[in-house]
């Protein structure tokens, strides 16, 4: 018996290990061909998951849908962690109100928007459509990032964007576990916005929710990010391996934190980031030695967080079913993300007008490729229906699986092609 259980385990190891070989050999193979090419490696990255996935086989789904449950959580939080370091508060006071308002008004309104389009193509009740919404709602500073030092972009253009892509990644997640209460109000959370809507209705509860995990959210991740500080300061953890092992610690720690709490995790892990890259305006110390532990901490949470990117991308091709992208399915899938581009971002940004001038808030809105996020959250709803036996979410999970790859592929093509083009045109 005990042998028979070891045969199984050491069977299971080769398989994942085999998968995370081929994993990380596509990762290097994307990352060289984007270098080549300068075409973001996001979208290749997504096909060679495919390539692998449903039409090779080589990954087999089931395990690459096990390995992304994963993935999809943990490289996450550690890419926002990481793009934390990289916000500085000077820039983000200074644009303060147009990130505000684009990271509130305009995500829900891009949510409710493309929810609606998704509810009409797919004939899918609007909480569904509201769900997909949500998933896509994020913009990507993954792709962002890199994309705006390639072509250099205006300083204040570029960061109104990124910072934007920076705060809206954990918020389009508050948002997407609201949406999923609103189809499985026994979910794990479910029960707070259950117990207040019976004092103030559903959706009261469901802003008050949303108000909670930010406030929340943002109060643990100052107090992790002092702790981490102190760490630094008092017991002097400021060389290899200590900074490293402070850093993950940090980031796992403020995660849990904030799911035990029903807050964010994910939104007090980059609120960790900030405070911790903005140590000296925070903090008040500029001294080199704990200079020099932020500056460790960047590059190794920089590593990690490519790492975690290419894991999600290519798992999310592998995962993918392939028989739900029917024709009809990646025309439908085209045109949200068509829709999206040149309809639902462009109204929600609206509202920074007439602060931006009509070029600088068309050159805004038309940037907004989704990528990380989106991608991360794809396969939840499958996820969840399979694990709470709901036949509605594994029916529109597949689709919403589906629809998001697909909008993540042709948001990122679409606009990292055209920034050149639009940056003559516009800010020029």
């Amino acid at each position: 018996m005990n042998l028979d259980i070891e045969l199984v385990l050491h069977s299971t190891v080769n398989v994942v290990a085999f998968a995370v070989l081929i994993v990380l050999i596509l990762g290097i193979t994307a990352l060289l061909i984007s270098r080549r090419t300068n075409i973001s490696y996001i979208p290749i990255l997504i096909i060679f998951g495919i390539i692998v996935g449903p039409l090779l086989g080589i990954i087999n789904r089931n395990v690459a849908l096990g390995m992304f449950e994963y993935v999809r959580v943990f490289g996450l939080f550690i890419i926002l962690f990481a793009e934390g370091y990289h916000l500085w508060r000077s820039l983000l006071a200074k644009h303060f109100t147009t990130i505000a308002l684009l990271d509130t008004v305009g995500m829900v309104a891009t949510a409710l928007l493309t929810g609606f389009a998704f509810s009409l193509l797919f004939h899918a009740p609007f909480t569904v459509g509201f769900l997909f919404g949500s998933i896509v709602a994020a913009t990507d500073p993954a792709t962002l990032i890199p994309l705006f030092k390639q072509h250099r972009v205006d300083r204040d253009i570029e960061t109104v964007i990124v910072t934007e892509s920076i705060f809206n990644d954990p918020l389009g997640i508050v948002l997407t576990s609201i949406a999923l209460i609103f189809l499985m109000p026994n979910i794990p959370n479910g029960h707070l916005i259950g117990t207040l809507a019976n004092y103030v209705t559903l959706y009261p509860a469901a802003v008050i929710y949303f108000i909670y995990q930010i406030g929340m959210s943002v109060a643990i991740g100052a107090l992790v990010a002092y702790l981490g500080y102190e760490g630094i300061t008092k017991i002097k953890l400021r060389k290899s391996p200590y900074v490293e092992i402070l850093a993950l610690t940090l980031a796992f720690g403020g995660f849990v934190l904030g799911e035990v709490v029903q807050a964010s995790g994910f939104l007090v892990t980059t609120t960790i980031g900030i405070l911790l890259g903005n140590h000296d305006d925070f903090f008040h110390d500029r001294t080199p030695q704990v200079t020099h532990a932020i500056r460790w901490h960047m590059h190794f949470n920089d590593i990690l967080s490519t790492l975690s990117t290419i894991f999600i991308f290519v798992l999310l091709g592998a995962s993918m079913n392939i028989y739900t992208i029917t024709p009809m399915a990646l025309l439908y899938g085209t045109l949200i993300a068509l829709f999206i581009i040149f309809v639902a971002r462009p109204i929600a940004t609206l509202i920074i007008l007439p602060k931006w001038s009509f070029k600088k808030y068309l050159f805004i809105s038309l940037e907004g490729p989704r990528g990380v996020v989106p991608s991360a959250l794809a396969s939840l709803p499958l996820m969840l229906g399979i694990a709470y036996n709901n036949h509605q979410l594994i029916y529109w999970g597949d689709i919403i699986l589906s629809a998001t790859v697909v909008t993540v592929l042709v948001t990122v093509i679409v606009e990292t092609t055209w920034v050149p083009y639009l940056k003559k045109k516009l800010l020029s």
